[in-house]
């Protein structure tokens, strides 16, 4: 009989070997598709929750892992790179505090730098304005006037923030400095913290609020000059002291031109001072959508005080009485000199008309 030779027998052997490993795992994989079809499928209801689980999971791993931006350079995972690509390798620094709030426990929200800015004017209704959206449950104010960015500015950002209330997320955190508005460096200091700050400035009759502006200097120091006397350089030519601050304040077209160079308009407004006290709910609603709040604040928490002459909230924030302006507010005026009151109105009158042109509103004030 003849024989295999040595090599031909170890073929065979390995060709018998894989032909029994490739029925095996036939039979394997046969096995495991019937045990498969059997299983009992997920009810539809734990499989949609199984699905929106995992598309939540991936939504917030996408969320962390987007890249976010500050004016500082790149921010990822709570850490600061500069926008240079060759930096991007230099070790990371933590972003500053400043520019993120501070959480306190307890969830009791965190110190925020403000997202608007109630920054004039000076005797147009400001402390009016403030205490009236203070009613708001989603605004948050600072009770005094700051005047960070104007006198204490080098005291630096951390410094101003800690001067904020804590917020809860989707709340407004807010201050007013009235002479924000006549401040040459603020528009610029106010922009380097956040371009998108919203700003809003209460206007009043220039001429009335130069006399108002007075009466509080005069309740203040009774021996200052008259009115007429620091109206004019000169009485007999009529020529108008414009570097007196009561004067200068309502040239508003010159103060505002000087904001435009930072701010686009669209984030400005301009609340009436004198519709604050005729219509305060047309004027908070105005208010309220310009600060993208629902209106709250409407007729209903105001009633009007005959004796001061102007509206008081029926129920201030934190409190269930009613509330007015202190005795500061709603002071009588003096007796001027209606020749004096025209100089002015013919001397405000240009600006006026200029500042009604850039504004697209008629404030109504005597021409």
């Amino acid at each position: 009989m003849a024989t295999l030779d040595t090599p031909t027998r170890g073929i065979s052997r390995r060709a018998s070997v894989l032909l029994f490993s490739l029925l095996s795992s036939l039979l394997l994989l046969h096995c495991l598709t019937d045990r498969v079809s059997t299983i009992t499928p997920l009810p539809a209801s734990l499989s949609r929750a199984r699905a929106e689980l995992s598309s939540e999971y991936n939504a917030q791993r996408t969320k962390r892992l987007e890249p976010t931006h500050s004016e500082t350079g790149r921010v990822e995972n709570g850490l600061a790179f500069s926008n240079s690509p060759a930096k991007d390798f230099v070790s990371p620094r933590k972003v500053s505090p400043r520019f993120a709030g501070k959480l306190s426990p307890l969830g009791e929200g965190s110190k925020k730098l403000p997202q608007a800015l109630i920054i004039g004017v000076k005797k147009g209704g400001t402390r009016a304005l403030l205490e009236f959206l203070r009613v708001h449950p989603d605004i948050r104010a600072v009770g005094s006037e700051p005047h960070f960015f104007d006198r204490n500015y080098n005291n630096g950002l951390e410094w101003y923030r800690e001067l904020m209330p804590k917020t809860l997320e989707g709340q407004i955190t807010m201050e007013k400095t009235p002479s924000y508005f006549v401040t040459r460096e603020a528009p610029a200091r106010i922009s380097a913290m956040s371009r998108d700050t919203k700003l809003i400035v209460v206007v009043r009759d220039p001429v009335t609020r130069a006399i108002s502006d007075y009466t509080q200097t005069l309740s203040k120091k009774p021996d200052i000059p008259s009115f007429e006397s620091l109206t004019f350089k000169n009485r007999t030519t009529g020529l108008i002291d414009t570097s007196w601050s009561a004067v200068q304040i309502g040239i508003y077209a010159k103060h505002l031109d000087n904001w435009l160079q930072h701010f686009p308009m669209e984030q400005l407004l301009f609340v009436s001072g004198e519709r604050l006290i005729s219509d305060p709910a047309g004027e908070l609603g105005r208010v309220q959508d310009f600060l993208g709040l629902k209106r709250i604040i409407t007729d209903k928490h105001f009633y009007f005080n005959q004796t001061k002459g102007f509206p008081c909230l029926k129920k201030a924030e934190g409190s269930s009485k009613p509330h007015c302006l202190g005795k500061t507010k709603g002071r009588t005026h003096p007796n001027i000199d209606p020749e004096v009151v025209q100089r002015l109105r013919d001397f405000y009158r240009p600006f006026n008309l200029k500042f009604y042109q850039m504004t697209g509103q008629n404030f109504g004030w005597e021409l």
